[in-house]
């Protein structure tokens, strides 16, 4: 990925006229990893696409770049416009809709890390934002990293009047810790908390029907609760997710009736009817 070197009047400039325009740009954060972040990201953008809006989705995280790889398009390589553009992926949705997206993943070689410091991470990100042709969005939903450094740091400074921010945990006490540094990571720059999601909360049993609490449940709701916050809903563990997910395939697709299914489509709703 080649560094375009700019002024930041000229880096604000090109950022507020490609993203401004956008409807609705949405982060999906977590303080912490392995909460299921990713998928709730790329399942959101695919349902809001599925439902008739036009959705791009930036896979912020540069050193696990994960977006391609659960949308299967990873072997996609990207075209430029002739004035130096970045055309970005394009998933056929249907109808003649497509989600757009743009992921580190598309600018490395298999299984290449990211070995960079803060400079350059930022120049990456800044040329997401500057440099891809997005087009005419309803929605812009940003996967960010876990954490509040950064790359999170950065897309909320950089993203002209983001709309708000989802806090993707689970119900066990480490993940909740971190779920309310995001929700204070929000407030300190300004910037609406959408609600939190409560993800991998309960597995139904398919031997004997019984719902087992896993990593506990209920703690996504209490930390919303605590904090003011709206508590969007709550996930349960289904193995189709984790198959999905490595064919390449959103869940959402085909799944829409299953129990997690109906879950992810009842906070859809509460994040569009917020909207």
């Amino acid at each position: 990925m080649e560094t375009k070197q700019r002024s930041p009047a000229e880096q604000k400039e090109l950022i507020a006229k490609r993203i401004g325009p956008i409807k609705n740009k949405i982060m999906v954060m977590s303080g912490k990893g392995g909460v299921g972040k990713t998928t709730v990201a790329v399942n959101l953008a695919f349902a809001l696409q599925m439902k008739g809006f036009n959705v791009g989705l930036v896979d912020a995280d540069l050193h696990g770049p994960n977006v391609p790889k659960m949308l299967g398009i990873e072997d996609i390589k990207l075209n430029t416009t002739p004035d130096g553009g970045i055309v970005p992926a394009r998933i056929p949705i249907g109808m003649g809709r497509a989600l757009e997206a743009i992921s580190m993943a598309f600018f490395l070689e298999k299984d290449s890390p990211v070995i960079w410091r803060g400079p350059l991470k930022m120049s990456a990100i800044q040329q997401f934002l500057a440099d891809v042709e997005w087009g005419d969005l309803d929605y812009l939903i940003v996967d960010l990293p876990p954490g509040t450094g950064d790359e999170p740091l950065t897309i909320a400074q950089l993203i002209p009047d983001i709309t708000g921010s989802i806090i993707v945990t689970t119900p066990q006490d480490v993940a909740l810790i971190d779920s309310r540094r995001s929700v204070s990571f929000s407030r300190k720059l300004n910037i609406p908390v959408i609600g939190i999601i409560e993800n991998m909360s309960g597995f139904m049993c398919p031997h004997c029907g019984k719902e087992i609490d896993l990593f506990k449940t209920g703690g996504g709701e209490m930390a919303a609760n605590e904090l003011a916050v709206p508590f969007l809903g709550r996930m349960p563990i289904d193995p189709e997710i984790v198959k999905d997910s490595d064919l390449g395939k959103p869940f959402v697709l085909n799944h829409r009736d299953s129990d997690s299914g109906k879950a992810f489509y009842e906070i859809l709703d509460k994040i569009t009817m917020e909207k």
